[in-house]
């Protein structure tokens, strides 16, 4: 093995789909993943669909504030309740009818009425996916029976943002891309910047860490500092915004992320959050969806206009998805069979031992 270098999975984990097939039981259907907002359906009625590794989910609040993860299927012959490409978020009024015989459902899942047919009703109740909130942020599971809580999976983190007002922040912006590369991908290349002075020049002008020695030794615990003078991510490293309340001396001046596997990343600046949930389409293409969320103060702000912050994401974003796009293409080649992680690449060495926990053998 080259001296420093660790190999990564090998080519099969990103190219195949008969390890794409076993992904969506092992891994998507039984781990906790991020799906949006609380506010995507904060009161009685509201709805929003999302698409979880082919499974499509009815997130939908009921009349007590519980929100509930439908599968979003008919009990009667499994037409789709709500279109998959529903834009946005939505609301019924007091039940969720199905189009095709009119058989309804109340926003608990409980069957109210099936035309002309005589059923028990509490046998044709919805099939419900798990569903739990943390920090404002919604995660399901599709198979929740004897699966660990959230707040395993989550381990340390909630206590390293504990200082940042998750739960109460506003959508600022929200941006989708269809990214032509493995999920996996994705989640390598956020974990690590030796990358970044190459692919991120206007990044790396506001926070020149994130190039210096190839972005070794970077103190994520800590935070990373910005330039001189600088405090958050936005072109002029400043904000006319109000860093939150209740952050440390740090936390004011420096950046943070944290990964929840297997599709949730969260990067903290001091006056906004970027969070990314992913939404895999086979083992070749990624739904990604960028939320950029802000203090409600600041959005109730008549001036208000987060395109600073968001502009810079959006572009490093594009250009993150352009590079991992390069890398997908060229593992297709005959000759490709694992790529390699450098020293400062240490922290991408955790999606091999994650995955490799629940995916042995690939």
């Amino acid at each position: 093995m080259p001296q420093g270098l660790e190999p990564s999975l090998g080519r099969a984990a990103y190219l195949d789909d008969e390890v794409w097939d076993r992904e969506r039981e092992v891994i998507f259907a039984r781990e906790w993943c991020a799906v949006g907002r609380t506010t995507d359906a904060a009161g009685s009625g509201d709805f929003f669909v999302v698409d979880l590794a082919g499974e499509s989910l009815l997130l939908l609040r009921d009349d007590g504030g519980v929100l509930h993860a439908f599968f979003n299927v008919c009990r009667h012959r499994g037409a789709q309740l709500v279109e998959p490409d529903t834009p946005g978020t939505g609301r019924v009024a007091g039940a969720i009818r199905c189009p095709y015989h009119g058989w309804t459902y109340g926003l608990d899942g409980t069957l109210h009425r099936a035309p002309f047919v005589e059923v028990d009703a509490s046998q044709f109740s919805l099939h419900e996916a798990g569903c739990t909130e943390w920090g404002g942020f919604v995660f399901v599971c599709l198979e929740p029976a004897g699966r660990p809580p959230l707040d395993d999976q989550l381990g340390p983190i909630p206590d390293r943002v504990r200082r940042y007002p998750l739960a109460e922040l506003g959508l600022g912006a929200r941006i989708e891309y269809d990214v032509a590369a493995n999920w996996k991908v994705l989640a390598e290349n956020y974990n690590e910047c030796y990358h970044c002075g190459s692919v991120h020049p206007e990044l790396c002008e506001v926070v020149p860490a994130f190039r210096r020695g190839g972005g070794r030794h970077l103190d994520w615990d800590a935070g990373i500092p910005h330039r001189d003078g600088a405090w958050t991510f936005t072109p002029s490293g400043t904000s006319s915004r109000a860093p939150f309340p209740d952050l440390d001396a740090d936390e004011r001046v420096r950046h943070k992320g944290e990964l929840v596997y297997p599709n949730f990343f969260l990067s903290l600046a001091a006056e906004h959050v970027a969070a990314f949930y992913l939404f895999p389409n086979g083992p070749h293409r990624t739904r990604v969806v960028f939320d950029a969320l802000f203090h409600p103060d600041a959005i109730a702000a008549a001036d208000f206009d987060p395109s600073d912050a968001v502009d810079l994401w959006d572009l490093t974003n594009r250009q993150d998805w352009s590079i991992c796009e390069r890398v997908q293409r060229g593992m297709r080649s005959r000759v490709w069979q694992h790529g390699w992680f450098a020293p400062m690449e240490d922290l991408s060495l955790d999606i091999r031992d994650w995955y490799s926990q629940r995916m042995p053998g690939s």
